[in-house]
């Protein structure tokens, strides 16, 4: 894994657009995310191999915040069944969340997002994003801890469709829309991590607005928004990262791979090192490669009112 060391002094006196972290303390989480294709690749199978798969990496990877992208609702009753009797939540009764995108296609069961933390949450934030016109709604997942409400944890999945609705490309409106929510969160004092398959690589022009201009190198310039991606200054590919699709991909900047499955945090709650790291894609599974996605790891320390 790369350790990449943030400049905070920088941060403090370059973005001030959000609530000042008064009477902030710090904490290091490890994050955990993966697009796993619950239909299309497992068709709602909760005995293929993918539930192992899924629980014993959390577990292995000793994950704090856990984001899934393509899950069936079965799928997610089985993988809170697997992390509550290995003990993994420290409240077994309130650790998971779950949004609908589409609400029988698995089965007749819901397909959407979720959310798991080690820590018990709160209340789930949940929004819809403008349509791509597809029958399927995407969402903004969150939730903060109950010990500690302004740190918060959203999941999201951003459409692929560059269609223009309204005026304006459907997958920008939708990452605006998010991003609009993340700034309300911040101005509220929040601190926010956020992870999810966002279905635009890091050096897009629809991310510019994400990224923060500290970050300003060949693979990634002319940025203009105020959050790092926890494996931007990956040594491999400075400014973009690691790939997190399946194996054959040559595509990015640097020929490794495309990068479309990302985890967020606001460059002023940096509070230390953070780094990133995607993993090989679990093979374990009846149909072979668990996912067309790479899971991805990080890990950050950050301050929280």
């Amino acid at each position: 894994m790369r350790l990449c060391v943030a400049v905070l002094g920088a941060f403090v006196l370059t973005l001030t657009s959000a609530a000042p972290a008064s009477a902030a303390t710090t904490a290091t989480h490890d994050l955990w995310v993966w697009n796993v294709a619950g239909w299309t690749m497992h068709r709602a199978s909760t005995t293929d191999g993918l539930i192992p798969a899924l629980t014993g990496s959390i577990r292995t990877r000793g994950a704090d915040f856990v984001g899934l992208n393509e899950l069936c609702y079965q799928q997610y009753q089985a993988i809170v069944a697997d992390l509550r009797a290995s003990g993994w939540p420290q409240d077994s009764t309130n650790f998971a969340r779950f949004e609908s995108s589409r609400d029988t296609v698995c089965n007749g069961q819901a397909f959407g997002n979720a959310i798991f933390s080690k820590a018990p949450l709160g209340a789930a934030n949940r929004y819809t994003l403008p349509s791509d016109g597809s029958a399927e709604r995407r969402t903004l997942l969150c939730a903060p801890l109950s010990a500690r409400p302004h740190l918060r944890f959203c999941a999201t999945h951003i459409t692929p469709s560059n269609t223009v609705i309204n005026g304006t490309v459907i997958n920008v409106q939708q990452l605006n829309s998010v991003r609009s929510r993340l700034e309300t969160f911040a101005a509220n004092g929040d601190t926010v991590l956020i992870a999810g398959d966002f279905n635009a690589q890091p050096h897009y022009g629809r991310l510019d607005n994400w990224y923060a201009p500290s970050l300003n190198v060949a693979n990634n310039a002319g940025n203009t928004g105020f959050y790092r991606e926890l494996d931007d200054l990956d040594s491999r590919c400075v400014g973009y990262g690691e790939t997190t699709v399946g194996a054959g991909s040559t595509g990015g900047p640097c020929g490794l791979g495309n990068k479309i499955d990302l985890i967020f945090v606001r460059e002023n709650r940096l509070a230390g090192s953070y780094t990133a790291d995607s993993l090989a894609i679990p093979t374990t599974c009846t149909i072979g490669a668990c996912s067309d996605h790479r899971v991805v790891t990080g890990t950050v320390t950050v301050s929280i009112n």
